[in-house]
């Protein structure tokens, strides 16, 4: 019986020793659950559109108040536009060499630093409104002025108030929990405030800019993306906010999920300064609606669904610019030609003096630069005669 009982004991020990152990990782990734991806996806979608409508209105304060003070933003030229995506190709091609030479972890230190103080003023440019109402009347709104000068020339002449100091405490202590804790939840808060920023504060003065620019990102965005993998490793590996999060195993890890879906802010502030624009033209024809901002953002959402259904039927990361690009160039285009407003739309700037001034001046230069060159000639050719 005692040699029994030692048989079964010994067996029973060796199927506990046979059984795998339970994976206890608190950072192994959850497979995503139908419904946790829906919750995902829809989730950026609405974080997609929220920066796009409430930075297009403040884009619109923005350039009222710009045009009251008579101060004029830098314009972005169609040659600017032109060369932009070979910029940023050469940016992302860097930052993969970057990525794949130096330490990830104190790349991403110096990243995050860089981030955090970009964070904090975009944040700090949000919120200031609300923050300022918020501030109990006991602390005094003392008005300082931060002045550095050269040569009795003023490089910097800043000023600002308590409640200003106020506002940069507290979205510092916001940027705090972003460098120590990375949670998503503080990605996205800081993510948003760059994308409402970025569409309010970017200027793009005129459509056919806008179809140059968009054009070229297009394709930046298929090649970088189908034809190498340098744009999702740099996704990946690039830890800082200039992508919005969700995860996507939030059912069954709550907030602590680590599944994410994303999006890049590139796709939604890059469409998102064209539809701030058409907004601008919506006004200017004082027709009390804003028919071809709706109808882009309309298009803008149809394209973002897209994305999301062509990205999970093949289970491959998509360029986004490949469906946003079409449907927000062509739906006003499109409507604009329908409607009778196509010249009107193509002939819109924000700023057409300043536009014409700055063409002009090209001219004058090239004109100059011609001249110069033919008297240069024309003194090399007499000397050559009288020698």
């Amino acid at each position: 019986m005692d040699i029994t009982n030692f048989i079964i004991n010994q067996a029973k020990e060796t199927l506990t020793e046979a059984e795998p152990a339970e994976d206890v990782n608190p950072n192994r990734k959850v497979p995503a659950s139908p419904e946790g991806m829906a919750i995902a996806y829809v989730s950026l979608l609405i974080m997609a559109i929220f920066p796009i409508f409430f930075g297009s209105f403040r884009s619109v304060k923005h350039h009222e108040s710009k045009k009251a003070s008579g101060e004029t933003p830098e314009l972005m030229s169609k040659k600017d536009a032109l060369v932009f995506p070979l910029i940023a190709s050469a940016a992302l091609l860097g930052l993969y060499i970057f990525f794949k030479i130096f330490s990830m972890d104190n790349l991403n230190v110096l990243i995050t630093g860089y981030f955090f103080c970009l964070g904090v003023f975009a944040l700090c440019h949000l919120l200031s409104p609300l923050i300022s109402s918020l501030v109990p009347s006991g602390i005094p709104n003392t008005r300082f002025q931060l002045t550095f000068k050269e040569d009795d020339e003023d490089v910097i002449d800043y000023k600002f108030c308590a409640h200003d100091i106020v506002c940069l405490l507290c979205c510092s202590a916001f940027g705090s929990w972003y460098i120590f804790q990375k949670h998503w939840i503080a990605n996205n808060l800081i993510g948003l405030a760059f994308a409402i920023n970025g569409v309010e504060l970017l200027h793009i003065n005129n459509v056919m800019t806008s179809c140059i620019l968009l054009c070229g990102l297009f394709l930046y965005d298929i090649f970088w993306v189908f034809g190498t993998n340098v744009m999702v490793t740099v996704a990946r590996s690039f830890n800082a906010p200039i992508k919005l999060v969700f995860p996507q195993d939030l059912l069954e890890r709550g907030i602590s999920g680590s599944n994410f879906a994303m999006l890049g802010l590139g796709d939604i502030v890059l469409p998102g300064i064209f539809i701030a624009l058409l907004l601008r033209f919506d006004k200017s024809l004082n027709r009390k609606s804003h028919f071809y901002f709706n109808a882009t953002m309309l298009a803008y959402f149809v394209g973002l669904l897209v994305t999301v259904g062509v990205m999970h039927t093949f289970n491959h990361a998509q360029p986004a610019l490949l469906y946003l690009v079409p449907a927000c160039l062509g739906t006003p285009l499109f409507l604009a030609l329908i409607r009778g407003d196509f010249s009107a739309l193509i002939a819109y700037s924000d700023y057409p003096t300043e536009e014409k001034e700055a063409s002009e001046k090209e001219v004058t230069t090239k004109s100059s630069e011609t001249k110069s060159s033919k008297q240069t000639k024309n003194t090399d050719g007499s000397k050559s005669k009288t020698n």
